[in-house]
């Protein structure tokens, strides 16, 4: 089978395409799955890149989505020919963050600590997928393993959204347009923020009912508290980190919830801390989610006709040319791999 490897000591020249076996059948309680889409994702550039280590000849991407081609004995939930989407964690199952989240818990993501999904097939436990959202293509369900998971979590799992709340999101990326979109099903309001009023324009099409264009208005904490009338906003969806809190939480009412899913601005800065106690805020750090949280987003998508925007779609051998792509930033939305 094909297959894109990761050689030492990582970067976009060091992404080779290879021929390896193809996997064993699969054993009590495993599946097999022929790929045909993955992702890409802000982590996976990461480890490509060679700030987060990774093995020699590692596969990478986190995302996949195909068809079951061969079940294994005593697994019930999947049949050949459904068509699955996998899992980020793939030991989480349900409940509250594993105890062993940490190196240990990202020794098995794919594309991480384990081998991914630029790869055409893969056998793997059956509680390492969950069905696919029906009607979607292969590039729009593997689109949601990471982005739309993470969204969904930092939404509905935890900040509980509901009708009639207000919602920051900030640019153009996957997670904020999973976001924007599973806010609006949920009957919220959003204020969307962007540097290009082009990006904007679009969110607005979405169904942003606020845009702000962040680096024409640095104060935009403040702004989008005025556009609440003085209240501030119920919830936020923080991809940047340390450059971005600042903002996201001078746009807050007491008691409001802030979900930070990103670093992108960097690891350390410093945080108003007055600020973040007098009003009482709730920070929640989201790292994607549960294999349960998956299957209900599926549910979601489902009912309310989500369909996950993608930007732009590469071939597998074409996987270094998607990730100078992401770098330029000007992406609106998911960059897909047809495999």
């Amino acid at each position: 089978m094909k297959a894109v490897i990761l050689r030492k000591p990582g970067g976009l020249d060091k992404l080779e395409l290879t021929e390896m076996g193809e996997p064993a059948a699969p054993g009590p309680g495993e599946i097999s799955v022929r790929i045909r889409a993955s992702s890409i994702n802000y982590h996976d550039y990461l480890v490509v890149a060679g700030v987060a280590p990774a093995a020699d000849g590692l596969v990478p991407l986190s995302d996949g989505a195909g068809e079951v081609t061969a079940v294994g004995e005593g697994v019930a939930d999947y049949q050949v020919g459904d068509k699955v989407i996998s899992t980020f964690f793939p030991d989480w199952l349900d409940g509250e963050p594993l105890n062993r989240f940490g190196a240990q818990l990202l020794a098995s993501v794919p594309g991480d600590g384990a081998n991914g999904f630029a790869r055409e097939f893969v056998t793997a436990p059956a509680s390492a997928f969950t069905q696919a959202p029906k009607g979607l293509t292969y590039a729009e369900s593997a689109s949601l393993v990471c982005a739309g998971l993470t969204a969904w979590r930092a939404l509905v799992v935890e900040a509980r959204v509901k009708a009639g709340d207000t919602v920051l999101l900030q640019g153009t990326g996957g997670v904020s347009l999973f976001a924007l979109q599973f806010a609006k099903a949920m009957g919220a309001n959003v204020i969307a923020t962007s540097s290009s009023d082009e990006k904007l324009e679009r969110l607005k099409a979405l169904g942003a009912q606020h845009v702000i264009n962040y680096r024409t208005e640095p104060k935009w904490g403040a702004l989008a508290r005025k556009l609440t009338g003085g209240r501030g906003v119920d919830h936020v969806v923080d991809v940047g980190g340390p450059a971005t809190l600042p903002q996201s939480f001078s746009a807050c009412r007491v008691g409001a919830s802030v979900a930070l899913v990103g670093l992108l601005t960097g690891h350390e800065g410093p945080l108003p801390t007055t600020v973040m106690m007098g009003r009482q805020l709730r920070i929640n750090c989201i790292m994607v989610g549960s294999h349960k949280s998956q299957a209900d987003m599926v549910r979601a998508v489902e009912a309310n006709n989500i369909r996950p925007i993608i930007d732009s779609h590469f071939a597998l051998p074409e996987l270094a040319d998607a990730f100078r792509h992401q770098e330029t930033g000007k992406h609106f939305g998911k960059i897909a791999i047809d495999i």
